[in-house]
């Protein structure tokens, strides 16, 4: 077994360098380790254990085809869990139907027609509009994908800044962190939430209640924060006039207007299913493929080969390819059990206070997350706070919230920390307006570091 550990380790540390170098794709990183694993830990590391790792049944467990195929993948009756262990296909197959959603959406210009009729309401008063542009961004990552929030969100920003006059930059560095704090608000919101959510069986609804509070509590600490950091900067073009002539009609960004209202009510009927999904036993997998069916037929009749198209071609396959390498590695550690070690050695440091223990979940998780992508690092630590509760004792719902909490809000602290964030400001440099690391952690850095301690006072007060 040790041979199969020290291959496992190994693949798992140079693929983590490999994704912060960014010299290679990331998705070609995971698959490549993934290939890794299966040769390296399951064939030589099994034969080398001398039947202490059964290199095919861990394979099998990790590649987790069986379970695609049994009625609880897609219809559970009350809470069921998933096991953890190797590629979670119910998030693969979830995250792929709601990138086909977002994209229907997108085509008909939905996500610019927002963020114009908002602006609109607001008189065009940058002040407003700031605040309004970081709520909105909160609301939105709850049920999309924080990239495609901020894509259409920063575009946005720079065309009202250019007619305003405004400096687009403190606006865009608050919209992401919106973004990501809202996309801990929900399962559905952020990527770690996904893989935490399909991982131990809990509910959109669930998270709202718990992870969902504390995410809502810290917008307001937020939105205050970043009013008085940015106010004067934002204020010096409060008083210049605005000629409404020049603003762009809210309705001009609709480019289908029949596909646009379908849109909007296979969005509503997403949040309905996701909502409810823990009462009507359907799962997040079952949900993702029917809303990307539903998609695919309406946008095939009201747009034809050139709308479905546009929809499959701006899908992000490369994410999805990315997960499931990650998924891999992530199995080849659990099947060596490097992460119970890992478990408990968590234990032993914080010699089992369970406010020792959550505190260091929480801002460990933030730490890391803040320079590599919190994606790998929230699957890795999904079978380890598993071990914890069962050594511990203590509620594994409490550990995953600390968890989501971490790994969500970390992100936001650099300019590397979050897709979302790279997205933001690959945008604002390419309208001429850079973002270096010095202007975003100014800001940023302090305001993660605020969100991070009311989470923590919340957890503790609320679960201990």
């Amino acid at each position: 077994m040790l041979v199969a550990r020290m291959i496992a380790v190994a693949i798992f540390v140079v693929m983590f360098v490999m994704i912060i170098m960014e010299k290679v794709e990331k998705q070609y990183i995971t698959l490549t380790a993934g290939l890794l694993t299966i040769v390296g830990v399951f064939g030589i590391g099994g034969l080398a254990s001398g039947g202490a790792l059964n290199g095919l049944n861990a394979l099998v467990d990790t590649l987790n085809f069986k379970g695609i195929f049994t009625s609880d993948f897609w219809y559970v009756a009350g809470q069921a869990e998933e096991t953890s262990s190797g590629i979670s296909w119910s998030t693969i197959f979830f995250l792929c139907g709601m990138m086909i959603m977002v994209e229907g959406m997108a085509r008909t210009g939905f996500f610019r027609w927002l963020c114009m009729r908002i602006a609109k309401a607001v008189n065009y008063k940058t002040i407003a509009i700031y605040i309004a542009f970081m709520v909105m961004s909160f609301i939105l990552a709850m049920f999309i994908d924080s990239i495609t929030v901020i894509l259409f969100l920063a575009a946005v920003t720079l065309e009202l800044a250019k007619l305003l006059g405004f400096n687009p930059v403190p606006m865009i560095m608050s919209e992401v962190f919106c973004a990501n704090l809202g996309g801990s608000a929900t399962m559905c919101g952020d990527p770690p939430n996904i893989i935490i959510g399909t991982a131990f069986g809990y509910s959109f609804t669930q998270f709202l209640e718990n992870t969902g509070i504390i995410a809502f509590v810290c917008l307001i600490v937020v939105v205050v924060f970043f009013y008085f950091a940015n106010r004067k900067e934002l204020k010096n073009t409060e008083g210049a006039s605005v000629d409404l002539s020049r603003m762009p009609d809210p309705k001009s960004a609709i480019l289908d207007r029949k596909g646009f209202f379908i849109s909007c009510i296979i969005f509503a009927i997403a949040v309905v299913l996701l909502v409810t999904h823990a009462t009507t036993g359907l799962t997040v997998a079952t949900i993702g493929i029917g809303i990307a069916i539903l998609t695919v037929i309406t946008t095939a009749i009201v747009a034809g080969k050139d709308g479905i198209k546009h929809i499959f071609k701006g899908v992000d396959y490369k994410t999805l390819l990315f997960f499931i390498g990650l998924f891999i590695v992530v199995g080849g550690l659990e099947q060596t059990g490097i992460l119970e070690l890992i478990a408990q050695f968590i234990e032993n440091v914080s010699g089992g206070n369970p406010y020792i223990m959550i505190a260091i979940i929480i801002w460990v998780s933030a730490i890391a997350s803040a320079f590599i992508d919190n994606i790998p690092f929230a699957a890795t630590m999904v079978p380890v706070i598993a071990s914890l509760s069962a050594d511990s004792g203590i509620p594994l719902a409490t550990l995953a919230w600390a968890l989501a909490m971490g790994t969500d809000i970390g992100g936001s602290a650099t300019p590397i920390g979050a897709s979302a964030n790279v997205v933001g400001c690959a945008a604002s440099a390419k309208a001429g307006h850079p973002i270096d690391w010095g202007t975003y952690c100014k800001k940023n850095v302090p305001a993660t570091i605020i969100v991070l301690l009311i989470c923590t006072l919340m957890i503790f007060a609320r679960y201990l």
